[in-house]
C-alpha cells in the first residue's frame, strides 16, 4: 500500500463508527454467532462505494441482455400480451419481497460484506462450518461467468461486422473478459467509476426506447396501428400451468441482481441507511424502464412477431421504428456495452463472496483469499474466478455440454435463497434471546412469509417436465439433470464435512478450532487448526470463542 493510499486509510480509521467498546466487549454483530468470518470493522477494501455506486451495481447486474430479448419468451409463455404485463408487475413485488430480506440481515450485520455468505453463516451457526461448507463449494465450484461472456462476445462480433463463428465467439470473450477483471484487479475505484458510466448508458438507453415508444402509440411513425396489441390484450392467454410457471421464472431472473451491493456492503459508509434509501430506487428504476419498453415494444411490434421471432425483440422494434439495418447495429453496439456493464457489476459483486467464502476458513489457504494486497482490491478471488471462466468458455464442446454447466449454477443458488429467507425467522429468535435491540429495518412477517413461497416455488418448479416432455429442455438429455447434479454437488459438500470435520478429528485425537490471522493491510480471517485433545483446555484458556489470542487482545 502507498504512502498515500495508507493515510487515507488511517483517516477512514479515524471517521467509520466503531461498534466495538473500548474493553473490546463484543457487538450484537458477533455475539449471537461467534463461528465463522472476524468482522471486520475498517474495511481493509476502503470505502469506494457510494450512494451511486449502490444503485448502479445493481441496475447493471439487473440490466443485461435479457430485456432486449426475454419479452418475446414470456409472451410465449403467458399468450396473451395484457398478462405480460401484469407478470413484469409480479417480478418487482417478487424481487421486492426478497430485497426487504437482504436489508434486514443487512440491517443486523452492517460490516459484511458477501450478502449471502455471511447472513447463511449467521443463520445457521449449527452445524458448526456445515453450512459455509456447503456454500463455499458452491460459490468456488460455481463461481464463472461464461454465459455473460460469450453473449458479450457475440453482440460485439455482430456491431462489428465480424462472423460468429465458434472459437470467434470464444477468442473474444476470454479477451474482454481477461480486460475486465484486469481493470478491477488495479482500481476498486475506477472499475466502479466505469460501472457507473454504463450503468447511466444503460438506463438511457432503456429511456431511449420507451420514448420512442410514446412516440409510435402517438401515431407519430410509420407503424400502422400501433394499439392494436392493446384491443383486447387479455385474448389468447394460455392455461398451460407449465407455460405460465416458467414465464414466470423468466421474469424473476430479469431482476435477479437487486442485491449485487449487499456483496460490498462493508465497503458503503452509513451502510444501512444508504441500502435502506438507495437499493429500492434501483430495483423500482429498473421496473419502470422494463414495463415501459415492453410498452414500447408491443406499440411497434405485430404480436405473433414477437411471440415466435428467434431474434430480439428489442430489433424487431427498431427495424420496425427506423426501418434500416444501421439502426440494428447500433442496437447490437448498445447491447453489447449492456452486457460489458452486466459482467463488471457481476465481477466486481462475486469477487466479495469468494472472499467472504475464504474468510470463513472453510477454504485452504484464508490469508490468500482475505488479502488486498497489492492494489487494495481482492486479487485472489478476481483470479479464481478469471481461471474458471476462461475454463468453461474453452472447454466444453458447444451445445448440450455448455448449456448444462451454465445451467448447473442455478439449483444449488435457488437451495441457498430458500434458506437465507427461511434463517431470518432464526436470526430474529437468536437477537431476541440475547436482549438484541430493534435494527433499522425489519421486513414485515407477511413479506417474509411471501418471500419463502416464492422461493418453493422456484426449487419446485424446475422438476415440471417441459411441454415436449422429458427430453424437450435445453439439453438433449435428462431435462431436470442439473437439478440433480446440483443437489449432488451439496450432496458431496456434506460428506466432505462429514469427513473432514466430524470423523478425522475423531479418529486423530483432536479437535477443530478457529484462530484469528490479522494481515498487514487490516484484513483478517479465520483459519481453521487442529488442536490435539490433549490442549484443547489450555488453547481454550487463551483463545477467545472468535479464535484470538486472549493475551495479545488484552494488550
Amino acid at each position: 500500500m502507498s504512502s498515500g493510499d495508507q493515510e487515507k486509510f488511517d483517516n477512514e480509521k479515524a471517521s467509520v463508527f466503531e461498534t466495538t467498546s473500548e474493553e473490546g466487549v463484543p457487538s450484537y454483530e458477533d455475539a449471537a454467532v461467534t463461528s465463522g468470518a472476524p468482522t471486520e470493522k475498517i474495511s481493509p477494501l476502503g470505502y469506494h462505494v457510494d450512494w451511486i455506486s449502490v444503485i448502479f451495481l445493481n441496475v447493471s447486474k439487473m440490466i443485461g441482455t435479457g430485456v432486449f430479448s426475454t419479452p418475446g419468451s414470456i409472451l410465449k409463455g403467458v399468450g396473451s400480451v395484457g398478462l405480460s404485463l401484469i407478470f413484469w408487475v409480479i417480478g418487482y413485488f417478487f424481487a421486492g419481497a426478497s430485497l426487504a430480506v437482504y436489508l434486514e440481515y443487512a440491517s443486523y450485520f452492517p460490516h459484511r460484506s458477501g450478502a449471502e455468505v455471511a447472513y447463511l453463516e449467521k443463520a445457521y451457526p449449527k452445524p458448526r462450518f456445515l453450512v459455509p461448507t456447503a456454500f463455499a463449494v458452491q460459490s468456488v465450484l460455481l463461481s464463472f461467468s461464461s454465459s455473460n461472456a460469450i453473449v458479450l462476445a457475440k453482440y460485439l462480433l455482430v456491431a462489428g461486422g465480424g462472423e460468429t463463428s465458434t472459437w470467434n465467439v470464444r477468442g473474444l470473450a476470454v479477451g474482454v473478459f481477461t480486460i475486465i477483471v484486469m481493470i478491477c484487479i488495479v482500481s476498486t475505484r475506477w472499475s466502479l467509476r466505469l460501472s457507473n458510466a454504463i450503468g447511466v448508458v444503460k438506463v438511457l438507453t432503456l429511456v431511449f426506447i420507451a420514448v420512442t415508444g410514446l412516440v409510435v402509440l402517438g401515431g407519430h411513425t410509420s407503424v400502422v396501428d400501433p394499439h392494436a396489441n392493446f384491443k383486447n390484450s387479455f385474448a389468447g392467454t394460455t392455461s398451460n400451468g407449465n407455460g405460465l410457471a416458467t414465464a414466470l421464472v423468466k421474469v424473476n431472473f430479469a431482476y435477479s441482481g437487486f442485491e449485487n451491493a449487499f456483496a460490498v456492503l462493508n465497503e458503503v459508509k452509513d451502510p444501512v441507511k444508504t441500502l435502506k434509501r438507495y437499493a429500492p430506487i434501483s430495483l423500482t428504476l429498473v421496473f419502470v424502464l422494463y414495463f415501459f419498453a415492453n410498452i414500447a415494444y408491443f406499440a411497434a411490434i405485430p404480436k405473433e412477431s414477437i411471440r415466435t421471432s428467434q431474434e430480439l425483440t428489442a430489433s424487431l422494434f427498431f427495424t420496425a421504428v427506423f426501418g434500416n439495418s444501421k439502426a440494428v447495429t447500433a442496437l447490437s453496439a448498445l447491447v453489447a456495452v449492456s452486457s460489458f456493464g452486466n459482467l463488471l457489476a457481476t465481477v466486481i459483486g462475486s469477487s466479495r463472496v469468494i472472499r467472504e467464502c475464504g474468510r470463513q476458513g472453510v477454504l485452504p489457504y484464508p490469508r490468500f483469499w482475505a488479502s488486498t494486497q497489492p492494489f487494495n482490491t481482492p486479487l485472489g478471488p478476481y483470479l479464481l474466478k478469471w481461471i474458471l471462466t476462461v475454463i468453461v468458455i474453452i472447454a466444453p464442446p458447444a451445445g448440450d455440454a455448455f448449456n448444462f454447466i451454465v445451467d448447473l449454477q442455478s439449483y444449488p443458488a435457488n437451495v441457498f435463497s430458500f434458506l437465507l429467507s427461511m434463517g431470518l425467522f432464526l436470526v430474529r429468535r437468536r437477537r431476541l434471546s440475547i436482549g438484541a435491540p430493534p435494527s433499522e429495518f425489519r421486513a414485515w412477517n407477511a413479506v417474509l412469509v411471501f418471500t419463502v413461497l416464492v422461493n418453493i416455488y422456484l426449487l419446485i418448479l424446475p422438476w415440471v417436465p417441459p411441454t415436449g416432455g422429458i427430453y424437450a429442455g435445453d439439453v438433449s438429455f435428462f431435462y431436470a439433470t442439473y437439478c440433480i447434479v446440483g443437489l449432488g454437488i451439496l450432496g458431496i459438500s456434506g460428506l466432505a464435512y462429514v469427513v473432514y470435520i466430524l470423523l478425522m478429528p475423531r479418529w486423530g485425537n483432536y479437535a477443530i478450532r478457529q484462530f484469528l490471522e490479522k494481515l498487514p493491510d487490516g484484513a483478517q480471517a479465520t483459519r481453521l487448526v487442529k488442536v490435539p485433545n490433549s490442549e484443547l483446555a489450555e488453547w481454550d484458556a487463551t483463545h477467545d470463542d472468535h479464535g484470538d489470542i486472549i493475551a495479545r487482545k488484552e494488550q
